[in-house]
């Protein structure tokens, strides 16, 4: 079978591979489709702490069962599933009280095991044991429950910033994560949801397709400036940064309208992780600041399910569907920021 392995920074390798054979309490997969994301980016680009390579990466995964190992039972051959991308241990103090995205002995597929750039795979006994394969409900399509894996990611963001009825949202970063989180926002009972990019080319694309209430591109205006007057001068109730942007972070708090809230959803590069915070605006104003770090088995299942219902719908958002023989033409292509969502079907 064909796998796209990686080995070092800029050294992605298509390689021909023997198909894996699932063992006892695995279960083996024909992948159909494996979308690609920032991080994979990142991975290409840097490598990542907890790679050893080689490695076959891609953890947006999509696929049918072929073969269950021993011991396991519930699966047939042919059952569509997705899979987690983050996988809790299920046993520590954190995992005990419900908060599996913060589990300090979490694992990752497509970093400690192998992932779904490829044309088959084994899910390890450790996503079974924490009920982290789902089915793909009837008329979800494998792309489509691809997305699943980075809305789940979105629905946790969403959930632990309290999104809800009437709320007026900002959402920083036109990507495939800021479309999401306006849709999630949007099904979740918000009033008013604006987009802000610095980049116009990127914000059209994305605007066009989810149809924020503002487009605000953050080259052409100020962003808080355009936020504040868009509320008469009150700020938004919650500002989510789905950016790597330290700039976008400390912006948030100048937009954020008393008792609002602020989710830092993007992760800073970790040699610039520090930002400048006025602690008296939070202070006096009773701002609340939150972090968010992937999804559970829960938040995939759940993602599933407004797919599903047509709550968040994602299929217009793959804007690319690329063969497994161009997972680097895909990685460029979200490096780029020329598509919304790039999917691989193997």
């Amino acid at each position: 079978m064909l796998v796209a392995r990686f080995y070092a920074p800029g050294d992605i390798r298509l390689e021909d591979a023997p198909e894996p054979q699932a063992g006892p309490g695995e279960l083996k997969i024909r992948v159909r489709n494996c979308s690609t994301c920032g991080t994979d980016v990142k991975i290409h680009r840097h490598g990542h702490h907890h790679i050893v390579p080689p490695r076959v990466i891609g953890h947006e995964i999509a696929g049918e069962v072929v073969a269950a190992g021993a011991g396991v039972t519930g699966w047939a051959e042919g059952d569509r599933v997705q899979v987690i991308a983050a996988i809790p241990c299920g046993r520590c103090d954190y995992c005990g009280r419900g908060w599996q995205t913060i589990c300090p002995n979490q694992e990752s597929m497509g970093y400690h095991y192998d992932g779904g750039f490829a044309e088959y795979m084994v899910i390890p006994e450790k996503v079974l044991a924490v009920d982290g394969v789902n089915r793909i409900p009837e008329g979800v399509s494998f792309a489509e429950a691809s997305v699943a894996e980075p809305l789940a990611c979105v629905l946790n963001g969403q959930e632990i910033a309290g999104v809800g009825e009437g709320d007026t949202v900002v959402v920083v970063g036109a990507g495939p994560i800021g479309c999401m989180h306006v849709r999630m926002a949007r099904a979740r009972g918000a009033r008013q949801v604006f987009l802000v990019e610095l980049n116009r080319g990127r914000l059209d694309m994305s605007a066009n397709v989810v149809h924020p209430d503002a487009a605000i591109a953050g080259s052409e205006v100020d962003a808080v400036e355009e936020v504040l007057r868009l509320t008469e001068g009150r700020g938004a109730d919650v500002v989510i940064t789905a950016a790597a942007s330290g700039k976008a972070q400390e912006d948030a708090l100048q937009m954020v309208s008393r008792r609002g809230r602020i989710s830092f959803f993007g992760g800073l590069p970790k040699d610039n992780p520090i930002i400048s915070l006025d602690s008296n605006v939070v202070h006096y104003r009773e701002v609340t600041i939150v972090g968010a770090n992937g999804s559970s088995p829960a938040h995939n299942r759940r993602a599933l399910e407004l797919v599903a219902s047509g709550a968040v719908p994602v299929a217009d958002l793959i804007t690319e569907r690329l063969p497994l023989a161009d997972v680097p033409k895909a990685i460029e292509t979200v490096a780029s920021g020329s598509a919304i969502k790039v999917t691989i079907e193997p």
